[in-house]
């Protein structure tokens, strides 16, 4: 697999089953656009996260194991399914505003985000998983790396080839490491997307 970067940061090959990336202070992939709300905030649009990808054709299914040290609300580690940069998902092992650790997903469709908390999960770390079948996409979780539970299914029109890949985000905090472990990719097409196998 050949990776390259958008929003390129530090990164250290621990061995061949660990990545560290460096999460650099106020970065994230969101696109809030011009919504006003009368408590809390939403970021305005900001794509600076550093984002490791590969580009992959046709339908797969990527894994990964992420963790970090959680430090300021919205830190994560996460996923991302890529079209371009105003089409895009993303799946997120997240310090929640809630205060909790929680896999988020967020889904941009012509540089729109919308935002969606799934399960708090009490462990730490967390399996991640992206899958593609054709313009479906599915998001899954799993706390062993064995049994995988969907948390996200959604659709993009995407082309033929998409860029997939790890990002380390930080979007009110000073950054950090984000650890990813036992990154597998396979070509294939799950026979239930819901399922993700």
């Amino acid at each position: 697999m050949q990776f390259k970067w958008l929003n390129e940061s530090r990164i250290k090959n621990k061995d061949n089953n660990s990545i560290e990336i460096y999460a650099s202070a106020k970065s994230d992939f969101f696109c809030g656009g011009d919504i006003t709300i009368q408590e809390g905030a939403l970021p305005n649009n900001i794509c600076n996260a550093p984002y490791y990808y590969t580009e992959i054709v046709g339908d797969f299914i990527m894994r990964v194991k992420v963790s970090l040290d959680f430090k300021s609300t919205y830190d994560a580690s996460a996923v991302m399914v890529m079209k371009d940069i105003e089409n895009w998902g993303k799946f997120c092992f997240e310090q929640t505003d809630f205060d909790t650790h929680a896999v988020v997903s967020v889904v941009t469709r012509n540089n729109i985000s919308d935002d969606a908390n799934g399960c708090n999960i009490q462990t730490d770390n967390v399996w991640l998983q992206v899958c593609r079948n054709g313009n479906a996409f599915a998001f899954h979780y799993s706390v062993d790396g064995v049994n995988y539970y969907m948390s996200r299914f959604f659709y993009l029109n995407a082309d033929n080839v998409v860029k997939v890949g790890l990002v380390a985000q930080s979007p009110i905090g000073d950054g950090g490491k984000r650890i990813f472990e036992e990154l597998s990719i396979q070509y294939k097409t799950v026979k239930n997307i819901r399922v993700g196998k």
